[in-house]
Order: C-alpha cells, then structure tokens, then sequence
C-alpha cells in the first residue's frame, strides 16, 4: 500500500508535467523525455539497493529478459497514447481512460498470466473502473470508440500499462532476490532499454526535437525524477502483490488527478465526476476488506 500510494502521488505530478511539456514538444519526445532524464536515477537506486543487500552480481535468465522487455515496449507505446490523449482531451479524462488498465489487468492476468483475483477482488476492479469511466464525462458507444481519438489513445494506454504490469511482475519474480533489489532490476533495465529505443528513433524521424528538449532541461528533470519515483512504487508494489489488485488500489490516483485537474489547470470537477470520485473510494474500501 505504501508504495502503490508513492506511485499515485508521483504518476500524478508527472503526468501534469508531461501534459504541460507535451504543449512544446511532441509525444514522442515528451515520451523519450521520461526515460532519458530518470535513467540516471533508476541507476542510482539499482546499484544503490545492490550495494545495501551486498550482493556483487545478478545474473537473470531468458524469462526476465523476455518479459522485462516485453514491459518495456508496452509501456513506451502506452505512454505515447496517453500523451496523445491528454493534449487532445481533458487532463482527467485522458487519464481516467487509461485508468481500464485495472480491468484489463484482471482479465488479461486471469487469462494468461495465471493470476487470478476472488469474486470480490473482480467486484472491487469492475467499480473502480466504473467509477472512472462516469467520470470521465463521455458517453459509452461502438460509435464513439471508434470516431473518438481521445478515448482510442486512452484506451490504447490503459491496454499497454496492463501488459507491462504482468510482464515486468512476471521478470521481477524471475529473480531469486529481495523483492525490492529485483523490482529495481527490472526498473533499471527497462528504462535503459525504453532511452535507448526513444533516442534512436527521435535521433532518425524528430532530430528538431532534441534541441526543444535540451531548452526545457529543468522541466524534463522534474518529469524524469518524478517518473523514476512513480516506477520505483509500482514495480516494487507489484513485484509483491497480483498487478490488478495493485492497480485497483492506485485508481486512488484518479481522485488526486481530478484535484490537480481543479487546482492546476482550473478544469470544473463536475456531479458526474463527483459521482465517479466516490465510487472508485468505494471499490478501494472493497479492496481493503478482503486483501
């Protein structure tokens, strides 16, 4: 619990940075922005915990590789829909639809990754992502789906974030070390190899964008900062419980994004997404009964 809520407080702020930067820069960059600036971080923390745990040297298997990297691809294309989604849409909305990753993480987990949750951890998933989805203020239909670019990326998010949670979960248990030294593992890998694959194609197809990029170097520390803080939360998170209950749980993030969304940006917080406010704390005090 107490990492998932570090994560929620720093996935906010970031992703409020990443949508103001995301107004100079394309999504892209703005993407590429996240892992280079907290790739130095992610390093730190790893060979920090390493040198604590006094362990010289990991030598991880074919598993880890296949399933961090896995988690590494989906997440850059989640981060590039969501980006797409807030510069297009309400700040909440974009975020409140990639918040499907919750039920999507139950399902695809239940499905394929062999973890599945009791009926009440599935009851608490379906109201938190409810909850999210009334508040986000748009009206359900093929039509809209289909016609609807903000929800398309916001879902196309919500898709990518729950593939990399039950693959970078599935690497990190593929380690047999303490959960907080393979979390970091997985952490500094994947974000290694997410800079190395945004800089060669920003390098090839956006070369205009590094020189934007360098000009808001403050700007991009703070996203890479608190981008290292949020992942450093829901790597070790997940590496310790099923990656949908621990997704349930940071829809909490939605609450503090409606809030910034009232503070920051000086969005109007509706009835309806009052009303979805209050059942994503519902569907977490669900989740606190019965875990």
């Amino acid at each position: 619990m107490v990492f998932t809520l570090l994560a929620v407080v720093m996935q906010s702020v970031r992703t409020a940075g990443q949508k103001q930067i995301a107004k100079s820069i394309s999504a892209q960059a703005a993407t590429l922005v996240r892992y280079l600036f907290g790739l130095p971080f992610a390093l730190l923390y790893f060979y920090g915990l390493q040198h604590y745990y006094r362990i010289d040297s990991i030598a991880p298997e074919w598993t880890f590789y296949r399933a961090a990297s896995l988690a590494g691809i989906s997440q850059i294309f989640a981060t590039v829909f969501l980006v797409k989604a807030l510069s297009i849409g309400n700040f909440a909305v974009g975020t409140a639809l990639s918040k499907t990753e919750a039920i999507l993480t139950a399902v695809i987990g239940t499905l394929f990754f062999a973890a599945p949750l009791s009926w009440a951890g599935y009851a608490s998933v379906v109201i938190g992502v409810a909850g999210v989805l009334v508040a986000s203020n748009w009206k359900i239909g093929l039509r809209s789906l289909i016609t609807n670019a903000s929800i398309l990326y916001g879902l196309g998010a919500g898709l990518g974030l729950a593939l990399a949670s039950l693959w970078l979960r599935q690497a990190s248990l593929s380690l047999d070390l303490p959960r907080l030294l393979s979390a970091s593992a997985v952490l500094a890998y994947m974000v290694g190899m997410q800079t190395v694959i945004c800089l060669v194609w920003i390098s090839i197809w956006e070369r205009d964008q590094l020189a934007m990029i360098i000009a808001r170097f403050k700007a991009c520390l703070f996203i890479g900062v608190t981008s290292v803080a949020g992942s450093i939360g829901w790597f070790t998170a997940m590496s310790l419980q099923n990656a949908a209950i621990v997704k349930t749980l940071g829809q909490t993030e939605f609450v503090l994004t409606l809030l910034i969304t009232y503070f920051y940006f000086g969005e109007r917080i509706s009835t309806r997404e009052t009303l979805g406010i209050l059942l994503v704390i519902l569907s977490v005090m669900l989740l606190l009964l019965v875990t």
